[in-house]
């Protein structure tokens, strides 16, 4: 097989042959784990991969030879009417373990199957009916076409948006319902999703600069172009691939109308809303007030917080209220999310070990840690949000013993 070793072949092809290795090992753990997020996660990092192959090729001399000429042209190599939605399925999946692939969002595949059928009519109508090249007969590759090229683009940019715009209401949806929301903001979706704005800005930046300075537009100009898209491609498959964290909420949430969720339980759906009230509402009525009362009451005598792992579906549980009637009587009687509300009483609990002396016993992430806080930075943030002064100031000023670090 013809493959001319060059520079700018050779860096490409071990960029390429990158991205398909961690395609394939994120295959593998998502079936041996049985999670979809990774296979989103491959099938995204693929048409990456793929997206490189013809400048690699290219620098290969394919499109110089024949018979490797024909399979340029007439194979589609750059899917990216299919990247946009591999990236918005593996964001959805990723935080929310109730996405499935199902009839209904498959239509989001709609315009690269279309694409495929396109090229599929070139190949039949030059290969097999005309035998001749019709549809390539001006010798370009259609899939650099400045309708696929440009449409790309946006349709890309869309598919952003939707996922930016999904991480977003993750991010507010989970101090309503989860205890260590902090744990889970996914820092790597934030990366993950910077570092495909990065590329999509590259090629904005390099087609607007091309326009004023068209000696850029060349072949070798361009190649830069995609070294870098490849370089951008392996730094989301090594941190992809690395990446552990796992959502245990299942909700669904309209983008159109995200004010509210459905978090769904093992035997019941719940709307709750997005966002919580910011201070306690005087007017709620009796039956809430009588569900705030239960809700104390629990807190005070059974001290759930102290598990870290404490959810607000737990806690409708253990009191036998719907999750929805739980997260509405915080938001509007206490004023205040989930999160917020666990947390303050974790912070009470450390403020009793600092005035019986535990901190002469233990470290202060010990006691933060018998409370119920997972990490420390959860702890000081979580501590100063309620008191104004971080865990050690506030022990230092309120119960001066020595304390162990």
């Amino acid at each position: 097989m013809l493959f001319n070793f060059n520079f700018y072949s050779s860096l490409l092809l071990i960029l390429f042959i990158y991205g398909l290795l961690y395609s394939l090992l994120l295959l593998k753990k998502g079936m041996e784990t049985s999670t979809v997020a990774p296979k989103w996660l491959a099938l995204f990092l693929l048409f990456c991969s793929l997206y490189i192959a013809p400048w690699m090729l290219g620098f290969a001399g394919w499109y110089d030879n024949q018979p490797y000429r024909d399979i340029m042209f007439y194979t589609p190599f750059r899917h990216i009417y299919f990247i946009g939605p591999a990236l918005y399925f593996y964001v959805q999946s990723l935080l929310n373990p109730k996405f499935r692939l199902t009839r209904k969002n498959s239509i989001h595949f709609l315009p690269g199957i279309l694409y495929l059928m396109y090229n599929a009519v070139i190949v039949v109508t030059d290969k097999l009916v005309l035998n001749k090249y019709y549809f390539l007969a001006d010798g370009s590759d259609r899939d650099f076409e400045t309708w696929y090229s440009v449409s790309g683009v946006v349709h890309m940019f869309f598919y952003l948006a939707a996922s930016l715009r999904y991480y977003k209401i993750y991010r507010d949806l989970m101090p309503q319902v989860i205890s260590y929301s902090d744990t889970l903001t996914f820092k790597w979706i934030r990366n993950f999703l910077a570092a495909f704005v990065t590329i999509l800005l590259l090629s904005v930046v390099y087609d607007t600069v091309t326009l004023f300075y068209p000696e850029m537009a060349g072949y070798t100009s361009r190649w830069w172009f995609f070294f870098f898209f490849a370089i951008i491609t392996a730094y989301i498959a090594v941190s992809g691939y690395s990446n552990t964290l796992r959502t245990t909420v299942p909700f669904d949430v309209s983008l159109l109308a995200p004010e509210k969720a459905t978090v769904y339980t093992d035997t019941e759906e719940n709307a709750i809303p997005i966002k919580e009230a910011r201070v306690p509402d005087t007017g709620i009525d009796e039956s809430l007030h009588i569900v705030k009362s239960q809700i104390s009451a629990y807190f005070d005598e059974e001290r759930p917080y102290n598990d870290p792992e404490l959810t607000l579906p737990d806690v409708a549980g253990a009191i036998d209220v719907p999750v929805a009637v739980v997260s509405k009587a915080i938001n509007k009687g206490f004023g205040m999310n989930f999160n917020d509300y666990v947390n303050r009483y974790r912070v009470e609990a450390v403020k009793k070990a600092f005035e019986k002396g535990d901190q002469q016993k233990q470290t202060l992430l010990g006691i933060a840690f018998n409370c119920g806080f997972n990490s420390k930075a959860t702890f000081n943030r979580a501590f100063k949000k309620h008191t104004g002064q971080s865990p050690r100031e506030y022990m230092l000023e309120t119960a001066p013993q020595s304390v162990t670090e």
